[in-house]
């Protein structure tokens, strides 16, 4: 019997089994300590952005756009940023590398840098933290368009790179920080239009600072003050300059006619005096880049007075016109302290209007809505497929009433392509129209801007009829329009204009104040529309605007040598519209249909016929014209056609005038937007 070989020792499989237990638990353990370590942002620039950026700029309030900055996300994915890896300055493309646009552990990689901060209109309603200096890559910052308030922090200007600040229509306050200049070496655009930042601009640290890579410096809307800033005639890149609607005074320095690259400036409605540099009579800059400044002079304004002495008729001229400046101005500072507060008040209330953005999913189709408050409701498929209604043309545009799938009703306005200014700058004035709200003015609800450039402003559809209509058809049915009724509607028109004048952080002027744009309810309560259009218009289109005013006879005569519509231009159409209401007749220039009404009201009073001027309607069932204030209404709507602008009140005045000369057959409770009207609703 062949022998066997020797049988194996017996192995122990037991004594393996701790062995390849440890090895896995130990491999396990590897895994999740790696996996757990390459979750957590391990990039400088992540961790702050994250801890103290984040934070600061969303405030007490979740946001849309900010929600994305979460590491549970593929850094590719966190809006509105760009970035840069592997210890340069070359920018990572996520629409190139898919593989990029999955990747999750980007954000722990050491050498990652931001170089980018891009939310304009996103609804940002904190404020700028001082850790924004803290990013060594970091080139640009463009948080335009939102509600960010407080101080610029003095840590901005220590960021080592960036090179174009865009802070403009926020609420910002307090000084300009003079470490701003810090960033002279490599700035190439500063725009800060549009907040509420004072003082004096500060000057550079270093004297030999000459920022020569700026290109655009934006300051406009603010209440700077003090002299011309002269250090910005030594910015030898300068292309932009824009100081207007500021508090600058003195004169303006010489040497700004030496910047040979800049194209546009703009140093309107300030303080500033004296001539006008001698090389801008021959430069390309107009008149309108100085209008609102009085006491400028020298081409291309008009010529400087002589310096020889002046005749006592002036100087007594001088002295009066000092003193009743003085009584305007303590007018002024105290409706100013007033409005002031009524705004501050406001303001929670206002920050509820705030943009939401809806866009095409796939990146390349039908453009983008804005929604504004009121408007939530509305997404893109329902504005682009509403079935349209033309309701009226313009020079500017048509209006259509279009019909949503559910069967509601909104109110659509397409601008006229060309008509309207580029993106960059009718995002400012879209978002300050969205945000006003008040029961005598329509709410824009929402805005979108197609792939092509075409825009449509959404409204809620009134069925209601203008004012014009109202006045002025002939057709039977037509329902009765009393003093009582008329009153109620000059008021509402009133409120809502003084609201656009001063219950606003930044005014807004109408520019188009007529009986064709104020619908009445059927329980008389007016709506203004179409208030600030003109703002998103290119000059010509805004010019045409203004002569259809000028057409219609509500156009005030200052208007003639320049085009800029003002508040006071509005007091005197508002005028126009009040004698309208009580007149009955179309306003013209005497010529075609309507009638230089102004002229019949001096005519008729130098005639001592002045109850002669009042519409029948408005005169039915009232026993005292004096007594239920129709001569007063009268005399305030020729007050507000005054020709010389300073001499017309202001809107809280007109409206403050109105309420005092009420019907006596309303209660002292009475509204503009009281729907207990006595008789039936037309």
């Amino acid at each position: 019997m062949p022998s066997l070989p020797p049988k194996a020792a017996p192995f122990p499989l037991f004594s393996l089994l701790p062995c390849s237990s440890f090895f896995f638990c130990l491999c396990c353990f590897a895994v999740c300590f790696f996996s757990l370590a390459s979750s957590e942002p391990s990039s400088a620039d992540v961790v702050l952005l994250l801890d103290k950026i984040k934070p600061a700029l969303q405030g007490s309030a979740a946001n849309a756009e900010l929600s994305s900055w979460n590491i549970s996300l593929p850094l590719c994915l966190w809006r509105g940023l760009r970035w840069s890896a592997g210890g340069s300055a070359a920018e990572i493309r996520c629409e190139d590398d898919l593989a990029h646009r999955s990747n999750l552990s980007l954000s722990s990689d050491p050498s990652l840098h931001l170089l980018s901060i891009r939310l304009p209109a996103a609804a940002l309603a904190g404020s700028l933290p001082p850790e924004l200096g803290l990013f060594s890559y970091l080139e640009s910052l463009y948080l335009d368009v939102n509600s960010l308030t407080g101080p610029i922090p003095l840590e901005l200007g220590n960021a080592p790179a960036l090179s174009d600040l865009d802070l403009t229509s926020n609420a910002l306050d307090g000084v300009l920080p003079p470490s701003i200049w810090n960033l002279c070496d490599r700035l190439v655009s500063l725009r800060l239009h549009g907040n509420d930042l004072s003082g004096s601009v500060p000057d550079p640290a270093m004297p030999s600072s000459s920022c020569n890579k700026l290109k655009v410096l934006d300051l406009s809307d603010n209440r700077f003050q003090g002299s011309f800033p002269k250090f910005v005639s030594e910015f030898s890149g300068l292309e932009e300059l824009d100081l207007s609607y500021n508090r600058f005074s003195g004169s303006i320095t010489d040497s700004l006619g030496g910047l040979g690259k800049l194209v546009r400036l703009n140093l309107s409605y300030n303080n500033f005096t004296g001539p006008l540099p001698a090389s801008f009579g021959e430069s390309k800059f107009t008149a309108e880049a100085f209008q609102g400044n009085p006491w400028l002079c020298g081409p291309p304004l008009g010529k400087c007075a002589s310096s020889s002495g002046l005749s006592p008729g002036v100087i007594a001229g001088i002295v009066i016109g000092l003193l009743a400046g003085a009584v305007v101005l303590a007018s002024v500072a105290i409706g100013w302290v007033q409005g002031r507060k009524r705004r501050n008040s406001a303001r929670k209330a206002d920050e509820e209007a705030d943009m939401v953005f809806e866009e095409d999913g796939n990146g390349g189709g039908d453009g983008k809505l804005i929604v504004f408050q009121g408007g939530e409701h509305l997404s893109l498929e329902d504005v682009l497929n509403a079935t349209g209604q033309v309701i009226e043309k313009t020079s500017y545009g048509t209006v259509y009433k279009a019909k949503l799938a559910d069967g509601g009703n909104i109110s659509l306005r397409l601008l006229r392509e060309g008509s309207c200014k580029d993106q960059a700058e009718c995002l400012p004035v879209i978002r300050q129209l969205g945000r006003v709200r008040h029961e005598n003015l329509t709410a824009l609800r929402a805005f979108y801007q197609g792939k092509r450039g075409e825009k449509l402003l959404v409204y809620d559809y009134h069925p209601s009829r203008s004012l014009h209509d109202l006045l002025h058809d002939t057709r039977a049915g037509k329902p009765l329009l009393n003093w009582p009724r008329r009153h109620k509607i000059a008021l509402g028109v009133a409120r809502g204009l003084a609201h656009l004048h001063a219950g606003l952080e930044t005014p807004i002027t109408h520019g188009n104040v007529r009986s064709k744009n104020v619908l009445i309810d059927e329980y008389f309560v007016p709506s203004l529309t179409e208030f600030g259009l003109d703002k998103l218009m290119v000059p010509a289109v805004a010019d045409e605007m203004v002569s259809a005013a000028k057409c219609d006879g509500y156009k005030a005569p200052e208007l003639q040598k320049m085009k800029k519509c003002g508040s006071r231009t509005d007091v005197y159409a508002f005028g126009i519209l009040l004698l309208e209401i009580l007149m009955g007749r179309k306003p013209g220039k005497g010529t075609g249909e309507g009638a230089d009404l102004p002229a019949l009201v001096k005519l008729a009073v130098l005639e001592e016929t002045t109850m002669e001027v009042f519409d029948v309607e408005v005169l039915k069932g009232t026993r005292s014209p004096m007594e239920d204030g129709l001569v007063q209404a009268l005399k305030l709507a020729m007050g507000c056609c005054a020709p010389a602008a300073a001499a017309r009140p202001d809107m809280n005045e007109v409206v403050k005038q109105l309420e005092e000369n009420r019907p006596r057959n309303r209660s002292a409770l009475y509204t503009p937007t009281d729907r207990s009207e006595i008789g039936t609703p037309f």
